[in-house]
């Protein structure tokens, strides 16, 4: 039986469904629906292109890589499993005390909603992403709202995952 996911932006009142992936990723799906529910705020990417994503208190159940890629497609719901010297660059932008220099480092849920993404950093090359959801609902509407986020700022916008 599918298990599914809510994937909310709060202050644009949007969202979508994915469904997870439980046999292509089911160290990721569950570590994820473990913790469920979740909420940060809502960034969106320098270097990926079409990616929008919370960075959360690292999920130590997570796999370091189980359906990676470093490609993802429009509805793609990616983890990102980050030790704390790979994203306490202050060149990131994350505020010093933020979830990005916690000591057990950091998650990085993502929702990708548009094509030609490439997930490379000119600080520590690939990064490989778990592809553990694929959004079959919303994504419309959802890419509407990321590329709104992309063009007019994310101060103040937050980004929730939830079973649904």
């Amino acid at each position: 039986m599918s298990r599914f996911i809510t994937i909310s932006l709060t202050k644009r009142q949007v969202s979508c469904r994915a469904r997870l992936l439980d046999d292509d990723a089911p160290l990721t799906s569950q570590a994820v629906w473990d913790v469920l529910p979740q909420t940060g705020d809502a960034v969106h990417a320098k270097y990926a292109r079409n990616e929008l994503y919370a960075l959360l208190p690292r999920i130590t159940a997570a796999p370091r890589r189980e359906n990676p890629t470093v490609t993802p497609i429009p509805g793609d719901v990616c983890l990102f499993d980050f030790e704390p010297w790979e994203i306490g660059n202050p060149a990131y932008g994350y505020e010093p005390g933020s979830t990005a220099y916690e000591a057990a480092g950091a998650t990085d849920l993502a929702i990708f909603y548009g094509r030609n993404n490439l997930l490379i950093n000119g600080d520590m090359g690939w990064v490989p992403g778990n592809v553990f959801g694929a959004i079959e609902e919303g994504l419309g509407e959802m890419a509407e709202a990321c590329n709104d986020v992309w063009r007019n700022g994310f101060a103040g916008e937050q980004l929730t995952f939830a079973r649904a």
